[in-house]
């Protein structure tokens, strides 16, 4: 199999879906690797290393030409799309939910689109979830960004000229981001509170060390889904909690909200009145900004200060750290590499596979991921 390479092209993207370990791997695998000159520079990924692991170095045109798969961070543009042959694989972070247009494209040039943010939720696909392992880093990336703005230091320090406070750090959305940024945190001696609508976070939040708040009555037990997300909650849920969150701010420095429902708007969790109330030179990061934001100020790709608050809406923090993302995503990509090739070595997807099935969103021509069918909701 021939899998191609390439330099992304979205502006501010820093990630490489390949890296020269990577590359070893897939060539050990049976792969022939091309990757575009240049493509891992933002990423301190010499051309002179992927050469080292055994890849093809190539111009784009030359590097896409007879490949069988792209591997790629970010959705390619129309124009890559239609460099692919018919029947070549494309996969990467795709951004599939309400795609249907992108899907379409895919489908018309034979190009079998899979994207990894349908991974299953299931053990065998741990290995391949390259959700969680940007959301690992975003969160930790989240708090350094945080305790950059936020001007003083985290932890308690006691010193002969008076004491420093430690600062208070509030986590909103338990999930991988949100377990990163916590223990990041506590890390750097933060005194640390977080909340989420499931049921299972508190355990989580405690085990790290950190004080768990939310509003536990019957509907809080059941606002888990399968899937291990969280529930869309009923209004009045969200006002309960919304009250006990507004008492809590008043004496927060740092908030870091990393709350997602897939598919969706991200769920406002700050309003501007709860901002209002907060205390000078504190300091919110919205890891869901690209999504419309948890906090109702927040203005993607910007940092603005509202009142002496500064609030931080980036949507590229896995872009800030793009040596360790580009590495755990281009593993991610390795361990699928078995899913997408025969015995022999030729690509042949498992297309029965429900790893495969769960993230094919083209196959032969066709749009077959049940989200993007129909109306493409």
């Amino acid at each position: 199999m021939r899998i191609a390479i390439l330099a992304e092209t979205r502006p501010g993207e820093t990630r490489v879906a390949a890296t020269p370990d990577s590359v070893k791997a897939l060539i050990k695998a049976g792969a022939q690797v091309s990757v575009e000159t240049g493509a891992g520079a933002h990423a301190d990924f010499p051309d002179s290393a992927y050469e080292a692991a055994g890849a093809t170095l190539a111009a784009r045109k030359a590097a896409l030409k007879d490949a069988d798969a792209l591997f790629a961070v970010r959705r390619p543009d129309d124009s890559v799309i239609s460099a692919l042959k018919p029947g070549a694989v494309l996969v990467g972070l795709l951004e599939p939910h309400g795609a249907s247009d992108f899907a379409a494209v895919c489908a018309k040039a034979g190009v079998n689109a899979l994207a990894m943010e349908y991974t299953p939720r299931i053990t065998r696909a741990q290995s391949m979830d390259a959700l969680s392992s940007q959301s690992n880093l975003a969160g930790y990336r989240a708090v350094v960004e945080a305790s950059a703005l936020y001007g003083r230091a985290f932890p308690m320090m006691m010193t002969a000229a008076g004491t420093i406070a430690a600062a208070r750090v509030f986590v909103m959305g338990v999930g991988v981001a949100g377990l990163q940024a916590i223990a990041t945190a506590r890390r750097l001696g933060a005194i640390v509170t977080a909340t989420d609508v499931r049921p299972a976070a508190k355990e989580q939040v405690a085990s790290l060390g950190a004080k768990f708040v939310a509003v536990e009555d019957e509907e809080f037990k059941a606002a888990e889904t399968a899937g291990g997300y969280a529930r869309e909650m009923s209004e009045t849920y969200k006002a309960k909690q919304a009250e006990l969150v507004a008492s809590h701010i008043l004496k927060q420095d740092v908030i870091i909200t990393t709350a997602l429902i897939p598919g969706r708007p991200a769920p406002r969790l700050l309003t501007k009145a709860m901002v209002d109330t907060m205390k000078p030179s504190s300091v919110i990061i919205d890891i869901a900004a690209a999504n419309g934001g948890n906090c109702e100020l927040t203005r993607s790709g910007e940092v603005i200060v509202h009142n002496g608050v500064k609030i931080a809406g980036y949507g590229d923090l896995p872009a800030r750290l793009p040596a360790d993302s580009s590495s755990l995503l281009a593993r991610n990509l390795v361990h699928l590499y078995p899913l997408l090739r025969a015995e022999d070595g030729a690509l042949a997807p498992h297309w029965d596979d429900d790893i495969i099935k769960g993230m094919a969103l083209t196959r032969d021509g066709e749009v077959v991921h049940p989200a993007l069918k129909g109306d493409g909701s």
